[in-house]
């Protein structure tokens, strides 16, 4: 074993359980309890501690042989037999782990892909040392990714300088960067959306998971769009109002060119962007309304008539790259309905996806019409889970999962999204999870 594997951190144990009825759930937590109890863990090497404790639970009645699921994840070995007598007794978790439990649903996944603005530094530095399988796929991209920018791309992202990374040129290749690997991590493990959508540059992510784009087209465009953006004047602003588009359309009229919604977040929620000028004075408008509003930190007026200037350079490059059928369905946050090959799969889609609003409520309104239950934010922050929670019905029963979140233990938050989203009924390869490791002979029923 080499020095980098032997340091490599441990993500926590996740064990999966399933059984026909809540009672057998609780029986089979308890059998397997005592079984790792029973049985020598290797206490000294803590990932194979997860592996086995993992593929022991793989073979005792984890299979899909019932509605009723269950999944621990634990900090350490204490904790993990802790929370499986919690288990077994209908008790809250113990500290140090979380127990996720519930009966299944028919529900659908959808996979949202984070735009810009959630960048950090470091982000996703914890999942690269601790899951080989991000690792690679995040390196691949960076690889790709590079021939088109003037350093690095994974220096920028694990490094320090906010500064940097800020810089739109880094920001949107980043961004791509950090969700293509995530993206790729969980479908190695088995967790497969039934359909696709993304805001804003994460629906470059979401064309490519989808098939639309391969990587180096989508690098391709990705670094183009930033390295395009970055080139334009500092300027412009963007300013976040709580009122609906209808309110506020009426106020753009005469200012067309210089402002424009950039985004429809919510039913109350837009924002609009343009010339500081023109967006103050319709900010003024809107808050003699009684409503509030908040500027961003942008370095651009993005989704704006500002970005005329770039629009003929962009589209000759969307227009050297192929498209392909979509494999996975995508909602478009630029029509907010699903996509076809002939729609996404044309330079003036993606010329119109720079300049015209992020139509993000539209999108979350026509998943959540076709049958999405559980969604899941593929990207560095719980932006889209905080917005799409506006965007849902009243009394809807959907949750939104954010595969990662500022200041909380990535590794951790991670495995609590798939925890979360295979409660509800999602497939999860945990074979495939636990390194390939075949499950161990114990009885499959208690």
């Amino acid at each position: 074993m080499d020095q980098a594997t032997t340091n490599r951190p441990t993500h926590p144990f996740t064990l999966p359980l399933s059984a026909p009825t809540e009672d057998d759930l609780r029986t089979r937590a308890a059998r397997l309890g005592a079984l790792l109890r029973e049985q020598p863990l290797p206490d000294e090497d803590p990932a194979e501690l997860a592996r086995t404790a993992g593929t022991a639970g793989l073979g005792h009645g984890t299979g899909a042989d019932g509605p009723h699921r269950a999944v621990v994840v634990a900090d350490g070995r204490a904790e993990l037999l802790d929370a499986l007598d919690a288990l077994a007794a209908g008790a809250p978790a113990p500290a140090g782990a979380e127990i996720t439990a519930g009966r299944t649903g028919d529900g659908r996944l959808a996979f949202l892909f984070t735009g810009q603005g959630a960048q950090r530094p470091g982000m996703g530095r914890e999942l690269y040392e601790t899951f080989p399988g991000y690792a690679d796929a995040f390196d691949e991209v960076c690889h790709v990714l590079d021939a088109y920018l003037p350093r690095p791309l994974r220096d920028v992202v694990h490094g320090t300088d906010a500064e940097l990374l800020s810089r739109t040129e880094f920001t949107q290749p980043a961004t791509f960067a950090v969700e293509v690997a995530l993206y790729w991590v969980l479908e190695s493990w088995g967790l497969r959306p039934d359909v696709l959508a993304g805001h804003s540059i994460g629906e470059f992510a979401a064309a490519h998971a989808a098939g639309i784009l391969s990587l180096d087209d989508a690098a391709r465009l990705v670094a183009a769009r930033g390295r395009l953006m970055q080139a334009l004047p500092v300027g412009g602003v963007m300013v976040a109002v709580l009122a609906s588009e209808e309110e506020v359309l009426p106020l753009l009229a005469g200012r067309e060119d210089s402002v424009g919604v950039a985004a429809v977040n919510g039913p109350t929620s837009v924002v609009l962007a343009g010339a500081a000028a023109a967006v103050d004075e319709v900010v003024a408008e809107i808050k003699a309304m009684g409503r509030k509003a908040r500027q961003l930190v942008v370095s651009h007026a993005f989704h704006s008539p500002l970005m005329d200037p770039v629009l003929d350079e962009f589209r000759e490059v969307a227009a050297g790259v192929t498209y392909g059928e979509p494999r996975i369905p995508l909602v478009s946050t630029l029509t907010g309905e699903p996509v076809t090959a002939g729609t996404i799969g044309t330079p003036d889609y993606w010329v119109r996806h720079i300049r015209s609003a992020v139509r993000f409520a539209d999108a979350v309104a026509t998943l959540e019409r076709d049958g999405v239950t559980t969604f899941v934010e593929v990207g560095p922050d719980a932006i889209l889970t905080s917005m799409g929670k506006g965007c849902l019905r009243a009394g809807s029963e959907a949750v939104l999962l954010p595969a990662m979140r500022r200041g909380r233990p990535e590794a951790r938050t991670l495995l609590s999204a798939v925890a979360r989203a295979h409660v509800r009924g999602a497939g999860v390869d945990w074979t495939a999870f636990h390194d390939g490791c075949a499950p161990l002979p114990v009885p499959a029923r208690a």
